[in-house]
């Protein structure tokens, strides 16, 4: 496959999971193509490796990493909302989900990493462990703390028995 080809099967899907990382579809853009730019210089050697989307998916994951380190300010996240929309309108609903992706967003680097692995890129465990350099019961665990903080957060109940 050349970098081309792959690019243009690949290239929206890197996109979207940039911009879930990100939160901000400028950033998702300048992610992606600094991401695919340094693949480029390598893409003989990520050709060859087993599963070349996991290793780009994993840079990009990376760069991300990076790009939040060297970040001098970062937002805050509040407890509370000035407002809370009502249920049962269409603005209440895209306000609910706007407060969740606020949620998200505030989680920590991996365990948003993992969620958004799992359930934007549908991609398993042991795929997900691939991409983050980590064990699989370490994404589970981050699946874990992320799902209780997020229910904790958006205020649904517990219950015994249940799991995140």
């Amino acid at each position: 496959m050349t970098f081309e080809e792959y690019v243009g099967s690949r290239g929206p899907a890197l996109l979207r999971l940039a911009r879930l990382l990100t939160g901000d579809a400028h950033r998702a853009e300048d992610l992606t193509q600094d991401v695919l730019a340094r693949a480029y210089v390598h893409w003989r050697k990520i050709v060859r490796a087993d599963r070349p989307d996991v290793y780009v998916r994993r840079m990009l994951v990376n760069a991300n990493n990076s790009w939040w380190r060297r970040r001098s300010s970062r937002e805050l996240a509040v407890d509370t909302f000035a407002e809370q929309a009502h249920r049962g309108d269409l603005g209440g609903e895209a306000a609910d989900r706007d407060e969740m992706w606020r949620l998200i967003r505030a989680l920590p680097d991996r365990q948003r990493t993992v969620l958004v692995l799992r359930y934007y890129e549908d991609l398993d465990d042991a795929t997900i462990a691939a991409i983050m350099g980590c064990s699989p019961v370490t994404v589970r665990t981050h699946a874990m703390r992320a799902l209780t903080h997020l229910r904790e957060r958006f205020g649904v109940p517990m219950t015994n028995g249940s799991r995140p």
